[in-house]
C-alpha cells in the first residue's frame, strides 16, 4: 500500500471521528429520527437525479438502505440524544465488525476461524468492561442502543456482500433513497410534528449554526467525501491493507471529543476500547494466502473473512 494512500485512509479515520461529534452538535437542534430522516434526503435528492443507479438486486439494496441507513443511524441518534457521548460512541459502533463476522458465518454459512471466535470474545469481553461502567453510573440504555446500531450497520454489511456491485460507491450513494420516507414518518409518529417543526423554524438562527454546519459536515464530509475516498482505496488496494485503518477512527472521535467538547473518557472507558480494538483487530484478521499451486486464487477469495464497509 502506498504512502500516499495510508496517508489517505488515515485521513478518512480522521473524519469520521471527528463525524461523531458533528453529529452530536446536530442533535442539539434536530429530534433524532427527524435528523436521521433528513441527513438522507440531503443525499437521496441529487443521487436521484444525477447518480446511475447501481446493477445490483432490490432487495440486497433494500437490505442495505434498511440495515446502514435505517437502523444503524436510528439506534446510534438514539443512543447519541439519550446521553452516549460522541467518542464513546465511536468506539462502542466498531462493535459492528464482531457482529459482521458472526452473521456472515450464521448466514452465508461462511467459515468462523478459531482466531475469528477468539477477537469477538475479546471485543464481547471490552464492550463488557464499558457496559459496568455505564451500569455504575445508570448509562447503560445508551450503551445498548448503540450496540443495536452496531448490529445495523452488520447486517447492512451483509446485504451490500450479496449485492457484489460493480460500483460500490453508487450503491452506498442510492443507498440513502432507502432511510428518508420510513424515518420522517417514525419521527412524525414519535417525535411530533410541533417537535419537527420548531426544528426547521429556528434553523436558521445564530444558536442553530453549529447544528447546521454539523449536518452539512455528516453529509458532504463524513459521507459523501469519506467515503468516496474509502471505496477508491478498497478498489486499489487488498481490502486487509485497507480495512484495519478503521480502528483509527475511535482514536480520532475520543481526540475531536476531547478537544472540542472537553470529553474525558473514564479510565474503563479506555480499559473497554482498547480490549475491544483488540479484539476486532483479531477478529478481522487475514491470513496471508498460500501460493498459487497450494491454493488458487479464486479459493482464496471465496474463503477471505469478511470485512466491514466503510463507513
Amino acid at each position: 500500500m502506498p504512502p500516499r494512500d495510508r496517508l489517505l485512509a488515515a485521513l478518512v479515520a480522521v473524519l469520521w471521528g471527528v463525524n461523531f461529534v458533528a453529529i452530536h452538535f446536530s442533535l442539539e437542534q434536530y429530534p433524532p429520527f427527524f435528523l436521521v430522516g433528513l441527513r438522507f434526503l440531503l443525499l437521496a435528492i441529487p443521487t436521484v437525479l444525477f447518480v446511475k443507479r447501481p446493477g445490483v438486486k432490490f432487495r440486497w439494496l433494500l437490505g442495505y438502505g434498511v440495515g446502514f441507513g435505517i437502523l444503524q443511524f436510528a439506534f446510534l441518534y438514539a443512543g447519541m440524544s439519550a446521553g452516549m457521548p460522541p467518542g464513546l460512541a465511536s468506539l462502542v459502533l466498531q462493535a459492528s465488525a464482531p457482529f459482521t463476522v458472526v452473521l456472515a458465518a450464521v448466514w452465508l454459512r461462511e467459515r468462523l476461524t478459531i482466531v475469528q471466535g477468539v477477537g469477538i470474545a475479546v471485543a464481547v469481553a471490552g464492550l463488557g468492561v464499558i457496559a459496568a461502567e455505564r451500569a455504575g453510573v445508570s448509562a447503560l440504555l445508551p450503551v445498548i442502543l448503540t450496540l443495536c446500531g452496531a448490529l445495523g450497520w452488520a447486517f447492512g454489511n451483509i446485504c451490500s456482500r450479496q449485492a457484489k456491485p460493480e460500483s460500490p460507491l453508487r450503491l452506498t450513494m442510492w443507498m440513502s433513497v432507502i432511510p428518508p420516507i420510513p424515518m420522517i414518518g417514525l419521527s412524525l409518529l414519535i417525535e411530533g410534528p410541533d417537535r419537527i417543526g420548531e426544528s426547521l423554524a429556528t434553523s436558521f438562527t445564530p444558536e442553530a449554526l453549529p447544528a447546521v454546519l454539523g449536518l452539512a459536515y455528516t453529509v458532504l464530509i463524513g459521507t459523501v467525501v469519506g467515503s468516496g475516498i474509502w471505496v477508491t482505496l478498497m478498489k486499489r488496494n487488498p481490502s486487509s491493507r485497507v480495512a484495519p485503518f478503521s480502528m483509527l477512527v475511535p482514536v480520532a472521535g475520543f481526540t475531536s471529543a476531547w478537544l472540542i467538547l472537553g470529553e474525558t473518557p473514564t479510565p474503563f472507558d479506555l480499559l473497554g476500547g482498547a480490549i475491544v480494538i483488540l479484539g476486532v483487530l483479531i477478529a478481522t484478521l487475514t491470513r496471508r494466502p498460500r501460493p498459487a499451486a497450494a491454493a488458487p486464487a479464486p479459493e482464496v477469495e471465496a474463503h477471505r473473512p469478511l470485512l466491514p464497509d466503510p463507513k
